[in-house]
């Protein structure tokens, strides 16, 4: 069997944690900060996990990470 190719932009975005979780930022930190409040900014800083609803799509992305 040949290896598979890991989709690098997944790559880069998640990470497998040693439970099988995805670990995430969050979207929406970029730009267009003004209309956002402090406290939904100081959140979305914080990490997340992906839903179990893609965690085989994301786990196929990422086979090997």
């Amino acid at each position: 069997m040949p290896k598979i190719k890991t989709h690098r932009a997944s790559a880069k975005r998640f990470r497998v944690t040693k439970n099988g979780k995805v670990k995430m930022n969050h979207a929406f930190t970029s730009h267009i900060l003004t209309k956002k409040s402090t406290k939904r900014k100081r959140n979305l800083r914080k990490g997340a996990y992906a839903s179990s609803a893609n965690l085989k799509t994301l786990k196929k992305l990422i086979p090997y990470k």
